[in-house]
């Protein structure tokens, strides 16, 4: 079975601009699932209803958990959930590319 027929069975909605984005509303909660070649970054309000998803995706797919994202595609991931901050940067990204081309110092 397809992926895309296999998520959409589970009520995700693909995204119509972009292709690889899923979203799943039940209630109060939303879910986002993310497909990058053979990745998938899941993104949900309500920590219980991503460990169901995640449950479920383990008995339709051969997956490793590798727990919370830190960097997705050069980009830094921060957040502070007391807070409910959430936030991305890439100044890692340009930092390396500014040394690569020797203009690290300039202004």
């Amino acid at each position: 079975m397809h992926f895309d027929e296999v998520v959409r069975g589970y009520d995700f909605i693909k995204n119509e601009f972009d292709r690889c984005i899923y979203k799943k509303i039940s209630r109060s909660s939303v879910a986002y699932l993310v497909l990058y070649v053979d990745d998938i970054l899941l993104i949900e309000n309500d920590v219980k209803m991503l460990g169901h998803i995640k449950a479920w995706l383990s008995t339709q797919f051969f997956m490793k958990d590798l727990g919370e994202a830190s960097y997705i595609l050069g980009i830094k991931i921060y957040g502070d959930r007391s807070k409910r901050i959430l936030g991305l940067t890439q100044s890692s990204y340009i930092e390396k590319f500014l040394n690569r081309s020797k203009m690290k110092n300039s202004k």
